[in-house]
């Protein structure tokens, strides 16, 4: 080998397809069921990487689109708390849906605007 050569390091980790499946199923399940989902894999799959790293993003972005609902809620008091409601909404669908595409294809999701509480 040349010494100008630096020989290929790039690790190459294959995701199972049950974990891709489970990986799914929490995305889909969160568009319907908040944080239980995330919760129950993140709690169940400590052996799978995948799934508990998946389950961590799934939970962070419940508690987060949680937190966002209530700060609506509470400012529905001064009327601008239904537009909160509506746009809090629509990123937690939006956010799911592509948390589903990338699972389809076995590669980590992150939600860009989730709060991190769970590492």
């Amino acid at each position: 080998m040349d010494e100008n050569q630096t020989p290929n390091t790039e690790i190459v980790t294959t995701v199972s397809q049950d974990s891709k499946n489970l990986v799914l199923l929490l995305w889909l399940g969160t568009i319907f069921f908040g944080f239980i989902p995330g919760l129950v894999l993140y709690l169940a799959k400590k052996d799978d990487a995948y799934v508990l790293d998946q389950s961590k993003e799934a939970l962070n972005w419940s508690i987060t689109a949680l937190i966002g609902y209530v700060a609506g809620l509470i400012l529905t008091i001064i009327l601008i708390g239904a537009l909160v409601i509506a746009a809090v909404g629509i990123c937690h669908l939006v956010f799911s849906i592509l948390g589903v595409i990338a699972a389809t294809s076995g590669k980590p999701f992150r939600v860009p605007f989730a709060l991190r509480l769970i590492k």
